[in-house]
């Protein structure tokens, strides 16, 4: 039976990371920029489980969009010792899909995926499994940070044989 899509948010999401938005709580945010803006402060932490070994790498993720149809999930990937954040730059809307897991591998009684609007960015709590971005609908460009030191260590990746790939049903 394939997965379905939930609209993103931060409590849904809460166990894999934090939706960073304007106002995730409802609330106002505090004047800045002489009055012509409004601020809305720690939205999400940036988790750096090597401190001295890591360094903070700022990149983009110039992302294809999906043909039309269920997205077959044939690996998930996560990183064990760094949040890692993904700020939409041109998107309407994007896919999220994530799982929990102790050990190596993720327990997909846990998979859950979200439809994320532009104004929507997500972070995985280290350890956190997610299947890499997902544009829906046109090229999306994802601004990323995570904390990194070029090792294996990095990023894990667990691939699915063809028989066990679970099905996310995209609308």
């Amino acid at each position: 039976m394939p997965l379905r899509c939930s609209p993103l948010t931060p409590g849904a999401y809460a166990p894999y990371g934090h939706v960073i938005m304007a106002s995730p709580r409802g609330e106002p945010g505090t004047p800045a920029n002489q009055g012509t803006a409004r601020r809305f402060d720690h939205l999400a932490a940036l988790d750096d489980l090597r401190p001295g070994r890591a360094a903070l790498n700022v990149s983009v993720f110039r992302c294809a969009p999906r043909p039309a149809g269920p997205l077959v999930v044939a690996l998930l990937e996560r990183h064990p010792a760094s949040s890692q954040i993904f700020v939409p730059m041109n998107a309407a809307r994007y896919l999220v899909v994530v799982a929990l897991g102790e050990g190596d591998r993720p327990d997909l009684s846990t998979l859950a995926a979200f439809v994320a609007s532009g104004t929507q960015g997500v972070s995985y709590l280290p350890g956190v499994w997610h299947h890499p971005m997902i544009a829906l609908d046109h090229e999306i460009d994802f601004a990323c940070l995570a904390w990194e030191d070029g090792t294996p260590g990095d990023c894990e990746v667990v691939s699915y044989a063809e028989g066990e790939r679970p099905a996310v049903m995209v609308e």
